[in-house]
């Protein structure tokens, strides 16, 4: 009730369209859990589909109708999901990626946006280029992939490329830094974003930054410099997530002009309240077979 209440007050605010955004993954990463379904972590369904892939395909989508249908009953917009880093032992990621093996994950990433759509909910693949690889934890230190783009390109890049494939509607950067690629951390780089992602591989939905207070995103100086670099190198959105940050966060922008546009598309419309959801045969249904089944794969 109270989320309910508060993203109503919210929108109750301006005339124009706000996008309300949360991480909502599954496993550790859920912001939200008293009176939301307690979803597993997204490794299991790449455990599932070591042995009946059909069955990982078909969960995978339900996960994401389910967590997108009930973060829409609360009146908000987006989910930040799924995450598409291949699975290669950072600490950060762990089990919240599919699997280790790309094609697996990107099967996986493609289920996942069908289902956030069949919600009504704009899908996030996330972090690109790919964070898996990496061993430090970005949200306390600067990450270094030393590997050639062409690595990249066969493996970390596919998941990516088969979410835009299904229609994935934004994508997040990463806060890692690629030296054979661009100097500088993915989400600064307008090699990454303008050449490759939006070039290359022909994306062309809204950049998300990843959070600005984490600290590899302190490469380019003081919060001013990080919002101006991110929107310089081609993001559209600054995700500020510490609210010490905000106030010096929206001088920063003063005098830009930003792709508020890109926003539109995000917004999602028409949801079922909590009650209409909780009537609806398949938010239990769907509960029930996601936690029987993959408690058993866990």
């Amino acid at each position: 009730g109270q989320l309910v209440e508060l993203t109503a007050a919210i929108h109750a605010t301006t005339a124009r369209p706000l996008l309300i955004a949360v991480d909502q993954e599954g496993g550790r990463v859920q912001r939200f859990r008293e009176g939301f379904t307690d979803l597993p972590p997204l490794d299991g369904f790449g455990r599932l589909h070591a042995t009946d892939p059909d069955a990982a395909l078909a969960l995978a989508e339900q996960h994401a109708w389910l967590m997108a249908s009930e973060i829409r009953a609360t009146g908000l917009d987006l989910s930040f999901a799924p995450v598409v880093d291949v699975g290669h032992g950072n600490l950060a990621i762990g089990n919240r990626a599919f699997a280790e093996d790309p094609q697996v994950v990107a099967a996986l990433a493609q289920a996942y946006v069908r289902g956030m759509h069949g919600a009504g909910m704009a899908a996030t693949l996330k972090h690109f280029p790919g964070h898996g690889t990496v061993r430090e934890d970005t949200h306390v230190d600067v990450a270094i992939d030393p590997r050639p783009l062409h690595e990249l390109e066969t493996q970390d890049l596919l998941p990516f490329r088969a979410g835009i494939q299904a229609g994935a509607d934004a994508v997040m950067m990463a806060h890692v830094v690629y030296p054979q690629v661009a100097p500088e951390p993915a989400g600064y780089s307008p090699r990454w974003i303008n050449q490759i992602l939006r070039g290359q591989m022909g994306f062309r939905g809204v950049v998300f930054s990843d959070d600005i207070g984490m600290a590899a995103s302190s490469a380019a100086g003081g919060v001013k410099a990080r919002v101006d670099a991110h929107l310089d190198a081609g993001c559209d959105v600054v995700l500020v997530c510490h609210p010490e940050l905000v106030e010096e966060s929206l001088q920063a922008v003063t005098g830009r002009s930003l792709n508020t546009a890109a926003l539109l598309g995000l917004i999602a419309h028409g949801a079922m309240g909590w009650g209409g959801l909780l009537a609806d045969a398949r938010h239990g249904d769907t509960r029930t077979r996601l936690l029987e089944t993959l408690g058993r794969t866990a």
